[in-house]
C-alpha cells in the first residue's frame, strides 16, 4: 500500500468493486499489489497512476484529503469507471474513517437531540485515545473502533467476553456530573447532596427496527464469509462485500457495527501484505467483536453497547477542581499523535486532557510540552501534569474527556504529590484487588469501552530485568511478582529505555502508575515512577517534578538514582542468578490449542481449519484439554472442526449447504469460550505468588 494514495470511503471502494466483471475480479488482488508505487502528487493537488501507456488513474480528493464520492476517481480508459485500472487504485489506497458527527470544541449541547433526529452516521471521529492500551506495541486508534458487549457471567450465548484486542473492556466512571455528584449509589446512579441535582434514570433501550436487524444480520452474513474465507483468500472482493454491509448497517443507524467490520478489513489488510507488527491475534479479536455484535444485533438486541453512537457529546461539568497525575504520549497506526494529560478529581473521579491531532510520532514527542487548550489556562501539558485546575463552566465526554468549549475557564492550581490527595488512594490497595475490580467492573458495564483500563498504582521493589520485560515484586506480604512492559515501545520514546535503566538497579523501590494490561499475565504497563515514601534506596527526583517521572517524556539520568554517597542503605542486590523466570499462564495452559484452531481458522479459513483437524485427529489435538478439566473447550474445539470439514454434496457433486453460517458460529462459541477463561487466567496471575 503506498502512504501516497489518499484515504478512500468504504462506499466508494464497495462500489467499484460491485461494478467489474467476473473477469476482472479474479485479477484484481494482483492488480492492487502493483499499482500504488507509481502514485505521484500534481500541482494541483490530484494524485496519479499510471498503468503501462494507456491508463491514468486520477484521484481528486477533497479538502479533508479523503476520497468521499465515485466522481473523485477517474480513468482514463475505455471501460471506466467499470475498469479494473481505477478500482485496483481504490483498493491500494487505506481505507478512509467512517464519517461522523464530532464536536472538537468540547462545546455542551443547549439540549441534546433526540436519538432519532441525529443523523445515521458511522463510527466516532479518528480518536487515538479510544484504542485499547494493552498488548499492541504503539496506540493504533483506528477509528470507529466497536465496543465488545459482555453478556452476564454464565449467560448461554457466551461463557464470557473480552475487547477484541483481548483485554477486558473496561467502563469509567459517567463525568458528566458536577463535582460532588460522582460516587455511585446503590443503583449505579451518582450521589447527590442536593435533590435538586439528582439525575433522572435511564430511558430504556429502544428496540432495534426491522431495517437494522435486516442489516445486521446481511453483515453478520459477509463477516462468516470472510471468516470462512480467511486471510489467504479475504482478498478484495471480499473486502469488498464487508464495507458494503458495513455501509449499509450504517445507514440503519448501527455504527458500531460499522466500525467493528472497517476494523476487520483493515486487519485483513494489514495481514495479507505482511504489514511490520500486525497480529493474528488482533485480527482474531476483531472477528470474535464483529460476529459477536452483529449476532445479538440481528437477533433484536440494541443497546448503546451494541448500536454505538456517531457523537461523542459533551455535556455540562459544572465547576471541577482537577489535579495531574502524569502524561502520555499517543502514537497511531493512522498518522495521529499527541499527549494525554491524566487528571484526578478530589472525589477520586478519573479525567484527562488530550491534545492529538495529525502528525505521528513527531507531533507526540513535541505535544508533551504544548500549551494546554483549555479555558485560556496558561499552563502546558508538562506543568498540568504537576499541577492542578479550577474549571468553572466544565464541559465532559462520557470517557471523563475535559472539553474546551467557549464557556469553560480555567485557572491553575498547585499541584499535589502522589503521597497527597486523591492520588494517594490510587496506591492504597493491592495490584491484585484493583485489577480485580477492573474485571468485574468490565463485565458489570455491559461492556462500554473507553479509553482503556483505569489507571493502576503501586509500590513495587526492582528484581531485575527478564527477557524483554522488567521483573518487580510487588511490596507487601505475598505479594506477586509482575511484568513491567513498556507502554509505547517505540525507540524514539524513552519508556523502554527508563525500564532498561530502571533494570541495572535490582532492590530499588518505586512508585508505579500504569495501565494494567489484560491481556498478558500479571503485566503493567507503566505511565510514570516516582520515590517510595520513606524509602531509603529509590529514586532521588528533582523537587520541581513534584516526585514523579513521565516516563514517555522524562528520561531518568544517573543523577536520579541513589548513590553510595547520598544514601546509607546499601542496595539489596539479589545474588546472580536469582532472577525467576515467571510462568505464562496463558503458553503453559492446554488452552493454547483451542487459540492455535481458532487463529488456523482466521489465517487459512474453514478450509485450513478441517484439514488441521484431520490431521491430528480429534482425539490426540483435545486429549489435553479433557484430561486438564477443560472439557467445554474440548467440546467447542471438537464441535468446531466438525463443522468446518462438514460440507454435503448433492448428487451432481455441488454443495447441499454453502453457507457459512454454522460454521460462524461454532467459531464463534469456541472463541468466546476462550476469551472467557484466558479473563480468569489472567486475574488469577495477579494474586498468586510466586
Amino acid at each position: 500500500m503506498s502512504t501516497e494514495l489518499p484515504a478512500v470511503a468504504p462506499e466508494v471502494l464497495a462500489e467499484a468493486v460491485e461494478g467489474l466483471t467476473a473477469r476482472l475480479r479474479k485479477k484484481l488482488d494482483a492488480a492492487i499489489e502493483s499499482c500504488g508505487a507509481g502514485a505521484t502528487r500534481e500541482a494541483d493537488g490530484s494524485i496519479t497512476v499510471r498503468f503501462g501507456e494507456d491508463a491514468l488513474v486520477i484521484l481528486n480528493p477533497g479538502q479533508d484529503g479523503t476520497v468521499t464520492r465515485a466522481e473523485q476517481a477517474v480513468c482514463s480508459c475505455l471501460l471506466a469507471p467499470r475498469c479494473l485500472h481505477r478500482t485496483a487504485v481504490l483498493g491500494a489506497a487505506p481505507l478512509a474513517d467512517a464519517p461522523s458527527d464530532p464536536d472538537p470544541s468540547g462545546e455542551a449541547p443547549q439540549s441534546a437531540p433526540a436519538p432519532e433526529a441525529q443523523a445515521p452516521g458511522a463510527g466516532d471521529a479518528p480518536d487515538p485515545l479510544r484504542a485499547p492500551h494493552g498488548a499492541q506495541a504503539v496506540a493504533t486508534a483506528e477509528a470507529g473502533q466497536a465496543a465488545e458487549p459482555v453478556p452476564p457471567a454464565g449467560s448461554p450465548q457466551a461463557a464470557g467476553s473480552v475487547r477484541a484486542d483481548g483485554a477486558a473492556p473496561v467502563a469509567p466512571e459517567p463525568s458528566g456530573t458536577p463535582s460532588g455528584a460522582r460516587a455511585p449509589g446503590p443503583a449505579g446512579l451518582p450521589q447527590v447532596t442536593d435533590p435538586r441535582e439528582a439525575p433522572e434514570p435511564p430511558a430504556p433501550a429502544k428496540p432495534l427496527t426491522a431495517a437494522q436487524t435486516g442489516a445486521a444480520g446481511a453483515l453478520w452474513q459477509a463477516a462468516a464469509e470472510a471468516l470462512a474465507a480467511g486471510v489467504t483468500a479475504g482478498g478484495a472482493v471480499v473486502q469488498a462485500e464487508l464495507l458494503r454491509a458495513a455501509h449499509t448497517a450504517r445507514l440503519a443507524g448501527l455504527p458500531g457495527a460499522e466500525a467493528a467490520a472497517l476494523r476487520v478489513v483493515r486487519g485483513l489488510r494489514a495481514a495479507r501484505e505482511r504489514t511490520a507488527g500486525q497480529r493474528l491475534t488482533d485480527l482474531t479479536g476483531a472477528f470474535r467483536t464483529l460476529l459477536y455484535t452483529t449476532a445479538l444485533l440481528a437477533a433484536g438486541s440494541g443497546g448503546p453497547a451494541l448500536t454505538g453512537t456517531t457523537r461523542r457529546a459533551y455535556t455540562p461539568g459544572g465547576s471541577l477542581q482537577v489535579y495531574g497525575l502524569c502524561r502520555e504520549p499517543v502514537v497511531s497506526a493512522t498518522g495521529y499523535g499527541g499527549v494525554v494529560t491524566h487528571l484526578i478529581a478530589p472525589d477520586g473521579a478519573p479525567y484527562s486532557i488530550a491534545d492529538v491531532r495529525p502528525g505521528g510520532l513527531a507531533r507526540a514527542r513535541g505535544a508533551g510540552a504544548a500549551s494546554v487548550a483549555l479555558g485560556g489556562g496558561s499552563l502546558d501539558h508538562a506543568g498540568l501534569a504537576r499541577g492542578g485546575l479550577r474549571i468553572v463552566g466544565a464541559t465532559v465526554s462520557p470517557e471523563g474527556r475535559l472539553g474546551a468549549g467557549r464557556g469553560v475557564r480555567a485557572t491553575p492550581l498547585p499541584g499535589t504529590p502522589w503521597t497527597e490527595g486523591p492520588a494517594a488512594a490510587l496506591f492504597a490497595r493491592p495490584a491484585a484487588e484493583a485489577v480485580a475490580g477492573l474485571l468485574a467492573e468490565g463485565q458489570e458495564s455491559g461492556g462500554s469501552e473507553g479509553p482503556g483500563p483505569a489507571l493502576l498504582g503501586c509500590d513495587v521493589t526492582v528484581v531485575g530485568a527478564a527477557g524483554d520485560h522488567l521483573l518487580v515484586r510487588e511490596t507487601g506480604e505475598d505479594a506477586p511478582l509482575l511484568r513491567l512492559l513498556p507502554a509505547h515501545p517505540h525507540p524514539e520514546l524513552p519508556h523502554a529505555e527508563n525500564l532498561r535503566r530502571l533494570a541495572s538497579y535490582p532492590g530499588l523501590a518505586l512508585r508505579v502508575l500504569g495501565r494494567p494490561d489484560l491481556d498478558r499475565a500479571a503485566t503493567l504497563r507503566p505511565l510514570a515512577v516516582g520515590p517510595v515514601p520513606a524509602a531509603q534506596y529509590t529514586l532521588r527526583l528533582p523537587e520541581e517534578w513534584l516526585g514523579r517521572a513521565d516516563l514517555g517524556y522524562d528520561r531518568l539520568q544517573g543523577a536520579h538514582f541513589p548513590h553510595p554517597s547520598t544514601t546509607t542503605a546499601p542496595a539489596p542486590a539479589p545474588a546472580p542468578g536469582t532472577i525467576p523466570v515467571l510462568p505464562d499462564p496463558l503458553s503453559d495452559s492446554p488452552l493454547w490449542r483451542t487459540r492455535r484452531l481458532l487463529e488456523t481458522g482466521v489465517a487459512g479459513g474453514r478450509r485450513a481449519v478441517a484439514e488441521a483437524a484431520r490431521a491430528d485427529g480429534p482425539l490426540a489435538a483435545y486429549g489435553p484439554l479433557r484430561r486438564a478439566g477443560l472439557t467445554a473447550a474440548a467440546d467447542l474445539a471438537t464441535a468446531l472442526a466438525t463443522e468446518a470439514d462438514r460440507r454435503p454434496r448433492d448428487a451432481f457433486g455441488r454443495l447441499a449447504d454453502p453457507s457459512a453460517d454454522g460454521y460462524a458460529r461454532a467459531w464463534l462459541a469456541a472463541a468466546t469460550h476462550l476469551a472467557a477463561a484466558e479473563r480468569l487466567l489472567i486475574g488469577a496471575s495477579w494474586a498468586a505468588t510466586r
